[in-house]
């Protein structure tokens, strides 16, 4: 359809394009994945040699580093132990409920709350609808990856997916613009002080980018949280909801690993009445290992892409010209066969091998890497290792089917479509 794109599964060559330097930028052309969602004054989204990228981060590396993720510690907790009423439900009926639809219903109920300070109502019961401002988000990242692939000429289509991209765009923008004003109004509003103390204190991120100030006593600008408070929303609760959704598919699919987690907790003095730490999630060893080989084989993030400011020769003697665009296709650089032992093969221990602790730092990517890499991923590790602790301590669960998963080619990210599962509460736990 008239664009040019240079996949790469070498470590080398991924490490080069995803680091800044005078080669390689995050500079969104035509031919750039995020081409279709291009805004230059939001995080993810936008060229890294603006000013508004500066300013992004300055600001928002604070509220999402270790230190400020621990204070939302407990708000995930809270979150997922108020969807026990929804998967108790389906425990007693022995209903098979669809994974990915619910994890992005409790996923978007914590971003709801971390970034927005709202309650979206999606714990509320089993049939309760999705909430405008997730929906229009799910939306627009299945229309933007249709609409992308098809050429540059047809975005500007006056109907269709490119109309309904365009006003579903417009209606996720009116909705958290209203959210941020009546934050901005609120009488029990924090008020302004230094970025890294509004970072501790700040209820939610809106709240934070408000009132938090950077060494000049200036707070972040208005007229750019809003695009930045979409991208962050959007991006904190759809990867967390497909990362929670292979975990459920990796547990189902790969027999003795539910036990072995379950284990680990006990082990660990976790308990219905757990009080959740960053600390303690640290000492889930086997949890991380879990974690990594799923995001190995099933990472919800595929195509970070990276753009040469000039004619370059990389790694292997390749010469790419200027505004090249260089694809890192995470799935074929995780499953590489020159870099990884027996690569579709899922196995956690494989972390614990001299081989992969000495590996070369560009064959595991899961959050890209760079200054353009993902600033939320301490927040996202966290949220999905909570979240799926607390579920795999109370319930067991069971695959429904033997069919081969699929994943949906039309949308921003890899999620599986077709992953039902059960649940059984767990009544005789492992002892230490």
């Amino acid at each position: 359809m008239g664009k040019t794109n240079y996949l790469t599964d070498d470590p080398e060559i991924a490490t080069v394009a995803l680091n800044e330097s005078i080669y390689f930028s995050k500079k969104i052309n035509e031919d750039h994945p995020l081409w279709g969602v291009k805004d230059n004054i939001a995080t993810f989204v936008g060229d890294t040699e603006t000013e508004t990228w500066r300013l992004s981060h300055k600001f928002l590396p604070t509220s999402m580093g270790p230190k400020a993720v621990r204070h939302y510690a407990p708000l995930i907790q809270e979150t997922v132990r108020r969807s026990f009423a929804v998967f108790d439900g389906f425990a007693e009926s022995g209903q098979s409920w669809n994974a990915y639809q619910y994890m992005v219903k409790l996923a978007s109920e914590t971003i709801g709350k971390v970034i927005l300070g709202q309650n979206f109502g999606h714990l509320a019961n089993a049939d309760a609808p999705f909430h405008p401002i997730p929906l229009s988000i799910l939306t627009m990242f299945q229309l933007n990856k249709r609409v992308a692939s098809r050429g540059a000429w047809y975005q500007n289509l006056p109907f269709g997916d490119p109309r309904k991209l365009r006003e579903t765009h417009k209606l996720c923008y009116a909705l958290i613009e209203g959210i941020v004003s009546d934050i901005e109004t609120s009488d029990t509003a924090m008020p302004k002080m230094p970025m890294a103390e509004a970072a501790l204190k700040a209820s939610n991120l809106v709240e934070y980018l408000i009132k938090g100030t950077d060494e000049k006593g200036e707070t972040f600008p208005r007229s750019m949280i809003v695009p930045n408070i979409v991208m962050l929303t959007s991006a904190g609760f759809t990867t967390t909801a497909s990362l929670l959704s292979w975990l459920i598919y990796s547990v189902t699919e790969h027999p003795g690993n539910q036990e072995r987690l379950l284990q680990e907790l006990v082990n660990n003095g976790i308990s219905e009445t757990t009080e959740w730490s960053v600390d303690l999630v640290s000492k889930l060893s086997f949890l991380d290992k879990f974690v990594k080989e799923t995001q190995r084989l099933h990472n919800p993030a595929f195509q970070p892409a990276r753009t040469a400011k000039t004619d370059v020769i990389v790694p292997g003697g390749y010469r790419l010209k200027a505004d090249s665009v260089v694809v890192c296709a995470l799935h074929s650089l995780h499953t590489n066969p020159n870099h990884w032992h027996d690569p579709s093969q899922f196995d956690p221990d494989r972390w614990d091998t001299a081989e992969v602790k000495g590996r070369h730092r560009g064959m595991y990517l899961p959050f890209a890497t760079g200054p353009r890499g993902c600033i939320g991923f301490n927040f996202a590790l966290l949220e999905a290792k909570i979240i799926f602790s607390e579920l795999i301590y109370r319930y067991e669960f069971i695959r429904d089917g033997s069919e081969n998963v699929q994943y949906d080619p039309e949308f921003q990210l890899v999620r599986p479509l077709n992953l039902y599962v059960s649940v059984r509460r767990r009544t005789n736990l492992s002892t230490k």
